[in-house]
């Protein structure tokens, strides 16, 4: 398998030591590739508008049994 060249990590990462973040990498025109820092060679590849699905699941709270305030 080929590797992205470049990993983004979220901005959500906090700022302390280990690996404790989420990593994307845009890779051949509209996938995504999204992988755990502390587990890298394990990696979730996808398109933009599932993912953005994803995202906004998230946000929105309808992923967990608890609402955003």
């Amino acid at each position: 398998m080929t590797t992205p060249a470049e990993w983004q990590k979220s901005s959500f990462s906090g700022g302390g030591e280990g690996n404790d973040c989420i990593e994307l990498a845009a890779f051949r025109a509209q996938l995504i590739h999204l992988r755990e820092s502390d587990t890298p060679a394990t990696r979730l590849t996808t398109t933009p508008a599932p993912l953005a699905h994803l995202i906004l699941g998230i946000k929105s709270g309808r992923l967990s049994n608890t609402r955003p305030a």
